[in-house]
């Protein structure tokens, strides 16, 4: 479950932006170009930073790692509810939306996967020299 009143905060605030929605790690999440930027887990914010802005805002009060999983996710952070003022909430969310807006578009750059190839010990040869 996340709280709503502050997911229509949210809203509010990336209302000039394009983002999409998606419910994911139990609370829901504010996407940029297919990219996560925020979200809301129960009454906390979660906000994505990248890894060059993540020890600033961990200084920030109410900010902490995000150890969702019990290991820690480094360019994210978790704000307490408390700490999440009028004036305060669009400054973290500006955060999260400049680290993924500055990422390239999700779909726009190809992938290329390696095939894994079988081999066994008698298919070796040795290397000429």
């Amino acid at each position: 479950m996340y709280d709503e009143r502050l997911a229509e905060r949210i809203r509010q605030t990336l209302a000039a932006s394009a983002f999409t929605e998606q419910k994911m790690f139990g609370g829901l999440c504010f996407l940029i170009g297919g990219h996560m930027a925020c979200g809301v887990m129960g009454g906390d914010l979660l906000v994505r930073t990248g890894p060059a802005a993540n020890q600033e805002a961990l200084a920030r009060p109410f900010a902490r790692p995000m150890d969702f999983t019990g290991r820690v996710m480094r360019g994210f952070v978790i704000v307490e509810g408390a700490g999440l003022s009028e004036t305060s909430l669009p400054d973290w969310v500006a955060l999260g939306l400049a680290f993924a807006a500055s990422l390239p578009p999700r779909g726009s750059v190809p992938t290329v996967r390696a095939r894994k190839v079988r081999v066994s010990p008698g298919q070796l040869r040795p290397r000429r020299r």
